[in-house]
């Protein structure tokens, strides 16, 4: 939290350091000795940075709360734009981390399917909030586009760029059209590799279809040319996403498919280096080289020490005697349970029992597992007698955040008012951040729109949902695990977030327009909302198994739906 507030602080004095200066240029016929230093000048000092040139040519401009610094030049908006998408970046990073705290003090329950998905929309909402508050209608008109933008954007992106980018991360060999988990052969084949998800996943995805039904509606006066009812259809929109927002969030507090599902793979990662650490406890030598690497020998003397009536194999009894001997920091690990897991991390040929090539290749793989999660935890791989330690510990962390306590009463936890205070802390900073970052974003943003003569509605669409959204970084690190219970998850994750951006940040937006009597001019950007959601729905709907080939037609996309919207709304007219 030290090292955000620092940043935060770094940012805000950046912008101090941006504020308005005064120089005169020297001409070429001005003798040195007749430059004045400005001392005895009494000219009135500008508002706005000046520099020279088409794209530097700077006129007055309203400075936002009257302090921060603002231009009307390309570079000075560039350089805000950077400054308060960071700041609200960091606020959505702030809201994340308060509600993962939350999470684990009061469970993923209410927490997780409420609250979470509300904290996680504050950063938008803010944006489009503030992209038609201020201002009269006039002013409110011009800059309610970045809302827009921002709305059809963040869908767009997520369902285009992170969308294939996953399946770039996370892709493995596909054989009978299933992908192999950490099995990535193939390499960039088109079509023999890929990423599977589960049912569950695609369920996701027809939720998200079906939240398109508010777009739908506020369009109908358009498609029926009865512009009289605008105002009407707007209403009933916003009705009918507020209803969807409360049934979708208790949805998921009595289904928390993506908590239950975070909870399930924290507990198996963690019951997969308690069994390494037991495995290196009983070794008859180093489990690991010095390298680091598999020690093949000891491991194939660990098989016939847990081969207990050596048949050269390990049944469910052998892994039952082995897990039972473990003491598990009082989890709750259902037996039963953990040796299903292992048993389907190790045994490929799918006999029900486990050979000794077998046990050393599932052994290899865990321990290039705890690898890999060292190197993105340090940035380097630690001594090989440190590295199995460190991965159980970061497992048993990463199993404590996910730990469900729906049943269990708040002193179960450690230091519970230090980390309620924390939370509660970290919530109030990044919404704080937020509401009051967000407004002069938007004016850079409208600043940078006119001094371009580009549509502010492409500037928000480009720029803003990478500002706004925390999830793309955590979403690329569990598809990288390269598994099919991660990868469903992180699709969940897309799924989900669109499908509250569809509901929550568009209830906003309609809010918006309603009580302050805007036009709705957007049809072209909901066309493409639509069209994007129902196609990439659709096909998440109806496969579980998607081929590399479709992340290129999937950030393909991305540019058709700016194209799309310039060509309906400048050539054709919609706007």
């Amino acid at each position: 939290m030290a090292k955000k507030l620092t940043l935060l602080l770094l940012a805000i004095l950046l912008l101090q350091q941006a504020s308005s200066g005064e120089s005169r240029s020297i001409t070429n016929d001005l003798p040195l000795s007749m430059v004045s230093d400005g001392v005895l000048e009494k000219t009135p000092k500008p508002n706005s940075i000046w520099l020279p040139g088409r794209l530097f040519s700077s006129d007055s401009c309203d400075q936002t709360y009257g302090f921060l610094p603002c231009t009307t030049t390309v570079l000075g908006n560039t350089f805000l734009i950077i400054v308060y998408g960071y700041l609200m970046f960091l606020s959505a990073k702030l809201l994340s981390n308060g509600s993962e705290i939350l999470l684990q003090i009061l469970g993923p329950g209410i927490v997780g399917g409420f609250f979470l998905p509300l904290l996680s929309s504050i950063p938008d909402a803010t944006i489009i909030l503030a992209s038609g508050l201020s201002g009269d209608t006039e002013t409110a008109q011009s800059q309610v586009s970045v809302g827009m933008g921002l709305l059809a954007g963040s869908n767009v992106m997520l369902l285009t760029i992170l969308w294939g980018t996953c399946l770039l991360v996370g892709k493995c060999d596909l054989e009978n059209s299933v992908a192999v988990d950490q099995k990535d052969e193939k390499r960039f084949s088109l079509t023999g590799s890929g990423v599977s998800t589960d049912i569950w996943t695609s369920y996701a995805a027809r939720i998200m279809v079906f939240s398109i039904i508010p777009f739908v509606i506020v369009q109908l006066p358009q498609v029926f040319h009865r512009t009289s009812d605008n105002r009407l259809a707007i209403l009933i929109s916003l009705i009918v996403a507020i209803s969807f927002v409360i049934a979708y969030s208790l949805y998921q507090v009595f289904q928390p498919w993506i908590q239950k599902r975070k909870l399930a793979l924290s507990k198996h990662k963690h019951v997969m280096s308690e069994i390494l650490i037991q495995l290196k406890t009983n070794a008859l030598g180093r489990l690991l080289t010095n390298d680091g690497d598999p020690n093949k020998v000891v491991i194939e003397k660990l098989f016939k020490t847990l081969d207990q009536d050596s048949d050269g194999y390990l049944s469910t009894a052998d892994l039952r005697s082995l897990i039972i001997g473990i003491q598990f920091d009082d989890m709750d690990i259902n037996i039963d349970e953990a040796i299903s897991q292992v048993m389907r991390d190790f045994d490929t040929s799918h006999d029900s029992k486990i050979d000794v090539d077998e046990f050393f290749k599932g052994i290899s793989r865990w321990i290039n597992k705890a690898k890999r999660v060292a190197i993105m935890e340090r940035g380097k791989l630690p001594p090989s007698m440190k590295l199995l330690e460190d991965f159980d510990k970061k497992t048993k962390k990463e199993q404590d955040q996910f730990m469900d306590q729906m049943d269990e009463v708040v002193e179960d936890v450690k230091n519970v008012k230090w980390h309620a205070s924390k939370a509660v802390g970290l919530l109030l900073l990044g919404t704080i951040v937020a509401a009051v970052f967000a407004d002069p974003l938007v004016d850079a943003v409208d600043n940078f729109s006119t001094a371009t003569s580009i549509p502010s509605f492409f500037v928000s669409f480009v720029i803003l949902p990478f500002a706004s959204s925390s999830e793309i970084v955590s979403t690329l690190i569990f598809v990288s695990r390269k598994k099919q219970r991660t990868a469903s998850l992180a699709y969940s994750e897309i799924y989900g977030s669109v499908t509250m951006s569809n509901i929550l940040s568009l209830a906003v937006f309609l809010g918006l327009v309603y009580i302050r009597n805007l036009t709705w001019s957007f049809s072209a950007e909901v066309l493409v909302i639509v069209v994007v959601c129902i196609l990439m729905g659709a096909i998440a709907s109806f496969r579980t198994t998607f081929p590399l080939w479709m992340s290129l037609v999937a950030m393909l996309l991305y540019p058709l739906s700016l194209l799309l919207v310039y060509i309906l709304d400048y050539v054709f007219g919609w706007s």
